[in-house]
């Protein structure tokens, strides 16, 4: 068997292919990324009293708080179901944005 490029078997032929490929590939997670800050997802807390929409970029894009749980002598529990919400829509989006990614990467696990 002839040796191609530094040993490598069939030479520059499979080293233009395997950039080609990384290239595609990059391509590819560049797109999802893009689809991954443009996700919309909702997270509640109180029996929907309060409901967050945070988006892929972990920005709060919407915030419902229900008249009935503003007490203004327990502003601790309302801060609590605010932050319920949003730990409810972070895990939410975190498995979906991990979803989109191996769609991409077949589970390889990548630097960003």
């Amino acid at each position: 068997m002839a040796k191609g490029f530094k040993g490598i078997p069939g030479g520059m032929g499979n080293m233009g292919n395997l950039m080609a490929q990384a290239q595609k590939m990059q391509k590819e997670l560049e797109n999802v990324q893009i689809e991954i800050k443009e996700l919309r997802i909702s997270g509640t807390a109180g029996g929907d009293k309060v409901k967050i929409v945070l988006g892929g970029d972990h920005k709060i894009y919407n915030l419902e708080i229900a008249p009935e749980v503003i007490d203004p002598e327990d502003p601790e529990m309302l801060s609590d179901l605010i932050t319920a919400a949003y730990n409810q829509a972070n895990d939410e989006l975190e498995a979906k944005s991990a979803e989109m990614m191996n769609r991409v990467t077949g589970g390889v696990k990548m630097p960003f």
